[in-house]
């Protein structure tokens, strides 16, 4: 979906925020006691987050037909601020992961892990946006994930990770960037 400038920077200043307010909620909830089991969560939020973003944007983004339309419309248009609305991410994370997590392991984890799931989100999506608006110097983390990006957009059936290749080498959809 095109947003406006405004729309489309909005998870910039609203995901930081709601994961500091998830992550110290869950903390002074979990108590002292609970720390290394808080941080564990906030860190395994983090890494399923990279399998989610694989997940999501080989199956979600490239088949379901409304999403795949604005997503199509992202590759022929790389710099539009093609994204997904604030309010529809936040509500998905609230009713998909920190609703039925609350159920399962009450607040203080379902808060934590949220926070975790929410940072690898923010952090996805600026990658994303720093690989289409930024020209990073020619080694380094970003112009690699630059070059993968790259090579998706030429040849959308592979290179599906944003911020990591790693579940495009374990599902075979790695392709090398030229």
């Amino acid at each position: 979906m095109l947003l406006s400038k405004t729309g489309y920077f909005a998870d910039f200043v609203a995901y930081p925020v709601l994961i500091a307010a998830f992550g110290v909620a869950g903390v002074m909830h979990a108590g002292g006691d609970g720390i290394i089991a808080a941080i564990a969560t906030f860190l395994g939020g983090l890494a399923l987050w990279t399998l989610l973003e694989y997940l999501l944007h080989r199956f979600v983004l490239h088949h379901l037909p409304w999403i795949r339309d604005m997503h199509e419309r992202h590759h022929r248009e790389v710099l539009a601020l093609v994204g997904t609305p604030t309010w529809l991410s936040v509500a998905l994370f609230l009713a998909l992961v920190f609703l039925p997590l609350f159920w399962l392991t009450g607040f203080a984890m379902a808060s934590i892990a949220t926070s975790g799931l929410m940072s690898g989100y923010l952090w996805y999506v600026s990658v994303h946006h720093l690989v289409h608006h930024r020209h990073p110097a020619h080694s380094g983390y970003l112009y690699k994930l630059k070059r993968n990006h790259a090579m998706h957009h030429a040849n959308e059936a592979c290179n599906f990770g944003v911020t990591s290749r790693f579940w495009d080498d374990v599902f075979r959809t790695s392709r090398p960037a030229r």
